[in-house]
């Protein structure tokens, strides 16, 4: 197989779409968000907490390591526990494919890095045809195929996005078409080429994320620069932000991608930057409307703007607004001033216009 190194990037046609449980993945659905559990399979107490948290912050769905025979029965209670569709994650050994497909995954996710071969893909497709199970083609930078690390000089975007693709044709050989595909690498450049690559190949929908992306805000900017990059474009159909540590922090930094790039049905909240013509508390304004834009499921655009030059007509794109000048401010839609209130009345009064769904 060869694939062009000098693919032209162009924005992609809406993808097919996979059914994962109950939820659907690409086919122009919203972008979904995915975590994975961080603690030990057969703890069930933490296993039930984490899937609780994951689920109280909004996660669409939860991947779980599967390491031996013993997880893959237990695993039967997370199954019927969450809410949202479990994915058993595999590496190694084919037959925990084999029995977490039985036991009630929503989608198996493999690696043909460390799967063993052909064959064991073959029969990892028959069980999830028996049992109506998804796949997810996961390849990742360090564990390629040491015969595509040796074609393409090194963990190439494209040598990721041949393993995938190799894979694709085997699965489809089967009659199998519920696939989700990724192609992972802990460098940004990397891992957005390996997507771009795929994303003109085939229109099966994309798992995106920045693999070993780090911790805290390093790793949120990293993961922000590689999945945005791809989503501003159309490509990805839904996303994982890794970062180390709590998994429930990734929910907060995949939410932010998405509603900076417009593609979440959340309130977002914008500011201007202060500067010395600031002559207002524009810090706690924007606190408290932020804090009462958290509870607005609606998709719209929340500008607050510290002065004059900064003002209605700088947000005019937003559906409402405050913007402070002296001692006033004054409270806008669409950039149309609707009334004038106190500085101190500001963050109130555009809380009470957001409440009353305007």
């Amino acid at each position: 197989m060869t694939i062009p190194s000098d693919i032209i990037f162009q924005e992609r046609a809406v993808s097919k779409a996979a059914r994962v449980g109950g939820l659907r993945i690409g086919g122009g659905a919203p972008v979904s968000i995915q975590s994975m559990l961080s603690c030990d399979t057969l703890d069930k107490e933490k296993v039930f907490a984490q899937i609780d948290a994951l689920e109280a912050a909004g996660c669409d769905i939860i991947r779980l390591a599967v390491e031996n025979k013993e997880q893959t029965e237990i695993c039967h209670e997370y199954v019927g526990y969450a809410k949202v569709p479990l994915v058993a994650d595999i590496q190694f050994d084919y037959r925990l494919a084999l029995l977490s497909a039985d036991a009630g995954f929503a989608k198996i996710r493999f690696n043909p890095g460390n799967i063993g071969g052909e064959k064991n893909v073959r029969e990892i497709v028959r069980a999830c045809l028996a049992n109506g199970t998804a796949i997810r083609i996961g390849v990742n930078a360090g564990s390629l195929d040491r015969e595509l690390i040796k074609k393409y000089g090194g963990r190439t975007a494209e040598a990721l996005a041949e393993s995938v693709l190799s894979s694709v044709l085997i699965l489809e050989n089967e009659g199998f078409d519920n696939i989700v595909l990724s192609a992972k690498s802990s460098d940004i450049r990397t891992m957005v080429d390996a997507n771009r690559i795929i994303a003109e190949k085939c229109a099966y929908p994309l798992h995106i994320g920045l693999t070993e992306s780090g911790y805290g805000e390093a790793g949120m900017t990293a993961s922000a620069i590689a999945v945005g990059s791809l989503l501003l474009y159309g490509i990805g159909d839904t996303i994982r932000v890794s970062l180390t540590g709590e998994p429930v922090r990734e929910m907060a930094a995949a939410r932010h991608i998405l509603d900076a790039l417009g593609l979440s049905d959340r309130c977002r909240v914008v500011s201007c930057p202060t500067c010395s013509r600031c002559k207002c508390d524009l810090l706690s304004a924007v606190e408290e409307v932020s804090a009462a834009a958290q509870g607005i499921k609606r998709k719209m655009k929340v500008a607050i703007m510290g002065c004059a030059v900064n003002g209605p007509g700088e947000a005019a794109d937003a559906d409402c607004g405050a913007a402070f000048g002296g001692d006033n401010a004054v409270i806008f839609k669409k950039g149309r001033i609707v009334k004038s209130v106190a500085a101190e009345n500001a963050a109130a009064a555009l809380i009470e216009l957001l409440k009353n769904g305007e």
